[in-house]
């Protein structure tokens, strides 16, 4: 309810902008007295993509007619009868809605609050100047629409003055037509008697010499007119061009870039209200310039008078239809991405949107969309508006999707739900390249036009980057060449070319954001985890951090070369250890209950000065996806020597049969998780409870033979 005080006192156009949310798919007495059971609700809990959601959207659809008709109940009194009428009217219309799609009542509430969420920030950031940017809203944002009051300004100027001008030169048309009457009196005095004739041509006369004075010097002045409100055009223009820069090529662009990073387990790219609300603005002002400059031309075609306007006024309209033409194509963008790793015979989706479809009413006439998959060499030559004669890498079945409009939220978008990749038409592959380092983008298409067919658009945009696979075991190489163009590839690159060196501390925030998000985890890589790392992919024994900060890896060391006595590569090793933790371990690496980045030296190093039956748990150096617990105890061989002991790998068949929890709670001889927790503090309350452990018994008595035989013949990992 906080949201809706808040939004209550917005003032001049914020309160315009709120208000306009409102009408007949969502009455805004629907947001006042439902104000504090509409904030609380899970909207963004709903993916409005998925289906499969629609039960949750109903459950608040009917929640929602619940609290309208109990809020009627509770009227009483004479004014209470009306407001009971009106929201029990309310409740039936807003039922025969949604009820059919109540994921669009979703759609609608969640654009609500998110727009006022947006008008009160902005509100709040205007009135403290002087204040740091709320909620992480950059201070840019502020600059963006100060220039956007700026040119509102300089747009109702122009319109003024072209008004101005009109009136000017429709007077002066009246005057020069009167002219030509009085030319036409001239004329017919001949046939009047002579004495009549000199007196009336003496005032006719007159009137034209002072008529056609008047006309030389408004003529001027009409000149002078065009030739200055085609400098402020110019002015506005410049200024358009330089804000459509800003939101285009720095924030949709940053966009992007966010959501390539979100790909490599990066925060979320964010919405696109606010920056299709700014592409709309854009949109609204170029058009009315453009409609302002071709009233000048018609002006200037209806009374030509000699003069540099007429070319200007050329100049300014190729200017303004680059400017269209600029913004149409760039907000044509991938909402939501296609798969990056894209199995064959496998159902997809993705959502691209027209970010100005909706402000140029292209929804009017909805376009189709065609998504195509195309290579890489494919990308190059289209950049390059070479002709590809419509070549394509291979067949997308149910690839053709119509641009729907959502009034509630304006937006314009294809929503591609079923696309199946049927076939594959692979390259030849250069040097060492495998088919999972062969790099693929979607091609989106659409063709539309605005304005009455004024201008024709033909709409193109490439996903990021995909890898295409037949089967899951290529899954994880391909995953290595996804990360990698992710996290390296720069803005405005040739598709799809990434450095083969990169830096190693960009690695490991690239392998952080990857392993916190598969792990779910705000737990991620410290920096003694990424010193091991670094061990491994450089095989070097050095454990001071700054000895790696300059050095560099090469996506041969990554992923191409295995590492010195395996047969597996660095990356191959990392993404088994994030297979296993996200699948069976999660838990226990956010409680801190696993150490895992060590190596046998050092995991033996800890544990010596430690008592008997102290323990560890780390990662596997031998096998992927695997790991192991080392203890130290008795050397049974030696009276009086201590040894480490390490159990051969745990994988995740094995916790697929029995948890990491149980399997320790089995192992009488291991006491405390290292340094010094006793092990039924971290590990009980995730053991198997009591009242299931018959099934397992018969398991038990098996794994206790099992830990008996490795135990006596220490394991190498």
């Amino acid at each position: 309810m906080a949201l809706w005080i808040q939004a209550q006192q917005l003032q001049g156009d914020a309160l315009l902008q709120m208000q306009s949310l409102y009408g007949q798919h969502f009455p805004i007495e629907v947001r006042h007295y439902l104000a504090q059971w509409l904030e609380a609700q899970p909207w963004d809990a709903i993916d409005l993509e998925n289906q499969q959601e629609e039960f949750k959207a109903k459950r608040l659809l009917d929640g929602l007619i619940q609290e309208l008709q109990k809020k009627a109940e509770h009227q009483m009194g004479e004014d209470g009868f009306l407001l009971k009428i009106k929201l029990g009217h309310y409740a039936t219309q807003l039922k025969s809605s949604y009820d059919p799609c109540p994921l669009e009542l979703v759609r609608c509430v969640k654009h609500i609050l998110y727009t006022e969420q947006r008008l009160v920030q902005e509100a709040s950031n205007a009135s403290s100047p002087g204040s740091g940017p709320v909620d992480g809203t950059p201070q840019k944002y502020q600059q963006i629409n100060q220039t956007f009051e700026e040119l509102r300004v300089m747009t109702q100027d122009t319109e003024n003055d072209l008004r101005k001008l009109q009136h000017s030169q429709e007077y002066f048309i009246i005057q020069y037509q009167e002219s030509l009457r009085i030319q036409a009196q001239l004329s017919s005095l001949a046939s009047i008697p002579p004495a009549e004739r000199v007196q009336r041509e003496s005032g006719l006369q007159s009137r034209k010499s002072t008529l056609e004075v008047w006309l030389t010097r408004e003529a001027n002045t009409l000149q002078k007119y065009r030739q200055e409100l085609a400098e402020k055009h110019q002015r506005t223009l410049a200024l358009l061009r330089k804000q459509q820069t800003v939101i285009i090529d720095d924030e949709l662009i940053q966009w992007k870039r966010r959501q390539q990073l979100a790909g490599n387990g990066g925060p979320s790219e964010g919405g696109l209200d606010i920056l299709q609300a700014w592409c709309e603005k854009l949109a609204d002002m170029i058009w009315q310039n453009r409609q302002q400059i071709r009233r000048v031309e018609h002006l200037t075609q209806q009374l030509p008078i000699p003069g540099p306007t007429e070319e200007l006024l050329t100049e300014l309209n190729g200017i303004v239809t680059d400017i269209i033409s600029a913004l149409v194509t760039s907000t044509f963008i991938i909402e939501k991405q296609p798969p990056q790793v894209l199995k064959t015979q496998t159902k997809f989706s993705a959502t691209v949107r027209l970010l100005v479809g909706g402000k140029l009413n292209v929804h009017m006439n909805p376009p189709q969309v065609k998504a195509t998959i195309i290579s890489e060499q494919q990308a190059k030559a289209l950049l390059k508006n070479e002709n590809t004669r419509n070549d394509s890498s291979g067949e997308i079945l149910n690839n053709n999707c119509v641009m729907e409009y959502h009034q509630t939220t304006g937006t314009l978008s294809a929503h591609f739900r079923t696309m199946s990749l049927k076939r594959i038409k692979r390259s030849d592959r250069r040097g060492a390249e495998s088919v999972t380092e062969e790099k693929f983008t979607v091609l989106f298409e659409s063709q539309f036009s605005v304005g009455g067919n004024e201008l024709v658009f033909h709409v193109k945009t490439l996903s990021l980057p995909v890898v295409v696979i037949v089967h899951g075991s290529q899954d994880n190489n391909a995953t290595a060449t996804v990360l990698w163009d992710n996290a390296f590839s720069e803005p405005g690159r040739v598709p799809f070319v990434v450095p083969d060196k990169v830096l190693w501390p960009q690695l490991c925030e690239a392998l952080n954001m990857k392993y916190k998000s598969e792990v779910q985890s705000d737990r991620g890589l410290s920096e003694d985890n990424l010193v091991f790392l670094a061990q491994k992919a450089f095989s070097s024994s050095s454990n001071n951090p700054e000895d790696y900060c300059n050095m560099t890896i090469s996506w041969s060391q990554f992923n191409r070369e295995s590492l010195p006595g395996r047969n597996f590569t660095f990356w191959q090793w990392f993404d088994g250890v994030i297979e296993l933790m996200k699948k069976h371990l999660k838990s226990h690496w956010n409680d801190g209950a696993i150490l895992g980045f060590l190596n046998k030296q050092q995991a033996q190093d800890m544990l010596m000065s430690k008592p008997n039956g102290t323990f560890l748990l780390r990662f596997s150096d031998s096998e992927i996806g695997g790991i192991t617990i080392a203890w130290v105890a008795e050397n049974p061989n030696k009276a009086g020597e201590r040894m480490v002991w390490n159990l051969m790998p745990f994988t995740t068949k094995d916790f697929s049969i029995r948890s990491l929890a149980d399997r320790i709670s089995d192992l009488n001889h291991l006491l405390f998780l290292y340094p010094n927790q006793p092990k039924e503090e971290v590990f009980s309350r995730y053991c198997t409870p009591p009242n299931c452990m018959h099934v397992f018994s018969c398991r038990q008595k098996c794994h206790h033979m099992t830990v008996c035989l490795i135990v006596s013949t220490v394991a190498v990992t």
